[in-house]
Formats: C-alpha cells, structure tokens, sequence
C-alpha cells in the first residue's frame, strides 16, 4: 500500500492505523492482539519507552513505606517517594540495580536488599504478558502537517529465558522504574515497572523470524 495517512493524529497514530487496516477493534491494552500474538508497531528510529509488565508479588525484603522514608526524595506534589529508574550504577540515594544469574535486586550501596525478584518468575510473568510478538516496523512522514506510514517490514518474535533476559538486564535493555510514595501509615505503590525502548524489543526474544 505504500504510504498510508495515519487515522489518527500523536504517537497512537501509528498502532491505531495499523488495526484499522487490519480490521482489529481497538482495544486499552498496551499490545494488541492477533491469532494468539501480540501486536506492535513501531517507528523507525523512534526512542520511546513501552512498559512490559509490572511485578511486586513478595519481592520486597523490606517494608516498602521503610524503603521510602529511608531512601526516598520528595516528589512533584512534595511526598516522600521512591520515583528512580534503577541502574547499575548507584542513584543520588546510593540505589543501585544488582544483576546475578538468578536474580535481580535492587540494592543499597552498604549491602541491604530492598527488593528482590527471581529471573525465573519474572520471565514467566513476560511470558505470560507476551506469549509471541509481531513487531511491525514502519517509515513515516509528514505531509501538509499530517503523518503517514509506509509499513516496511513485520517480525515474529517469541521464546524467551531467564539467561537470555538477565543478559538484557546487564545490558541495561530492560529498565525497572520504582513507582512508590508514603500515604500516611502506608506506601502506595503504582506497581514496579519493567520497560523497555520499542526498538530493543527484538532482542528479548531468542526466536525472530520476517513474516
């Protein structure tokens, strides 16, 4: 078809327009869905961010509301919150992420575990999310204002490990935000995120065949 106008207009544009073609009612989820795979589109050379899933089920060696007042800065609306995206390297509150064969954590840097996941779970909580992938790449331009996409190429993408997603993790390919902040006599917790940069997606899978 070559270039299409997109249906419509912001960064949902490409997504949507590609359902339309396709004949997919839109839905609220941050993939669609087609025989059994997710569904993708994504523009080339684009840098955003997508969240895989999020996942806190008894990760916490600590008590999430102690990890904020201990570790935590003022937010926007001037709470106590534990807002960082975790890297290797330790943060401006000494939180670091640590990356071992069987786990990940996130650490302080005089020892203590604040949370921990095993890479098992967490793969199988990926899994679960995005059994298979078609990832769909896309040229755009603008005309007259108006953004159109040349849909280039479609990749199926699944089967993913435990080694292969600790790899991703050291990479830094895989990112873990913590979402939390003090409400009083608890922490409130918008639920750990595990994101990823759209154009890396092809790298968590070890299967990935043009379709």
């Amino acid at each position: 078809m070559g270039f299409v106008p997109s249906q419509r207009s912001g960064p949902t544009g490409i997504g949507y327009t590609l359902e339309t073609l396709l004949g997919i009612n839109e839905n609220n989820d941050a993939f669609s869905d087609i025989e059994g795979a997710e569904l993708k589109a994504h523009r080339v050379n684009s840098t955003n961010l997508i969240t895989l899933f999020t996942f806190n089920n008894k990760a916490w060696k600590m008590s999430p509301l102690e990890a904020v007042k201990k570790y935590g800065s003022l937010d926007r609306d001037g709470r106590q919150g534990l807002y960082y995206t975790m890297s290797l390297k330790p943060n401006s509150a000494g939180l670091f992420l640590d990356v071992q064969k069987e786990t990940i954590a996130v650490r302080h840097i005089s020892g203590t575990v604040v949370v921990e996941w095993v890479l098992e779970k967490l793969t199988e909580r990926f899994v679960k999310k995005i059994p298979s992938l078609i990832f769909v790449t896309a040229f755009t331009e603008l005309r007259d204002g108006k953004e159109y996409f040349h849909y280039q190429r479609a990749q199926l993408m699944k089967d993913t490990t435990p080694d292969l997603l600790c790899n991703q993790f050291k990479s830094e390919n895989i990112l873990v935000d913590l979402r939390l902040h003090d409400n009083g006599t608890m922490a409130r917790n918008h639920g750990t995120g595990f994101r990823t940069y759209e154009g890396r997606l092809p790298q968590l899978f070890r299967l990935v065949l043009d379709i």
